[in-house]
């Protein structure tokens, strides 16, 4: 058996579900990091990426999610899109599967106003909440669902940790999030004319959340 590797709070022994990658850039920077790349599965929402890498087209939103997903596709991972991060658990090529750590960075709901406002608050907070629920139906005992996130105003007004609480999960920990830690990654904005850009990351955590059980560790890594 392989020497267990880690990069943070992921090991090569663990099944791993990654949600809204963006540029595909987290899950390449966990691909190099550990051992098994040919058993990791990434997903994003739209299906039409892998169309445009297909037919020799620039994905406008993230044009470097194209060459990520060429390395990923070359380490040998598969790749599912059309994945509904609020209805994942329901996707039938995910609803009999189990995972030892489910991760989304950044949730972000897109543009309708100010970051500041109640309605698109609420609407950051519909995203999250549909995906800790899914979640909770997807985690292993003993395993961990992680939301990366800014902590300051107005993310705070996210309440994320209430939100674990509604979807019957216990905040284990509040780890300080740094993106040096990730080598490769870098966020994008994910939404708007801007998309393309990094953003500051600035104070930023790592809620993880359990739920009572046992620790299950598989010889494979899936990335979703």
């Amino acid at each position: 058996m392989e020497a267990e590797k880690w990069i943070k709070h992921y090991s090569s022994r663990h099944k791993i579900l990654l949600v809204g990658e963006g540029n595909f850039s987290f899950a390449l920077s966990l691909a190099t990091a550990l051992p098994r790349g040919k058993f990791l599965l990434c997903s994003e929402f739209s299906h039409s990426i892998w169309q445009c890498i297909q037919y020799g087209m620039l994905w406008m939103t993230h044009p470097t999610a194209a060459a990520n997903l060429v390395s990923l596709k070359a380490m040998g991972c598969t790749v599912i899109h059309d994945v509904d991060a609020r209805t994942m658990s329901t996707h039938h090529l995910l609803s009999y599967k189990k995972f030892d750590r489910i991760v989304f960075n950044f949730p972000h709901a897109g543009f309708i106003t100010f970051e500041n406002d109640s309605y698109q608050i609420s609407r950051h907070q519909d995203v999250v909440r549909g995906f800790l629920k899914n979640a909770s139906e997807m985690v292993t005992e003993g395993g961990e669902v992680h939301v990366t996130h800014k902590t300051g105003r107005p993310y705070s007004e996210w309440r994320i940790k209430e939100l674990g609480e509604e979807a019957r999960l216990v905040l284990s920990e509040e780890a300080k999030f740094c993106l040096s830690d990730y080598p490769g990654y870098i966020n994008k904005r994910g939404a708007g004319n801007r998309s393309d850009e990094s953003f500051p990351e600035g104070q930023c955590s790592t809620y993880k959340f359990v739920k009572n059980g046992y620790r299950t560790l598989f010889n494979s890594i899936y990335i979703l």
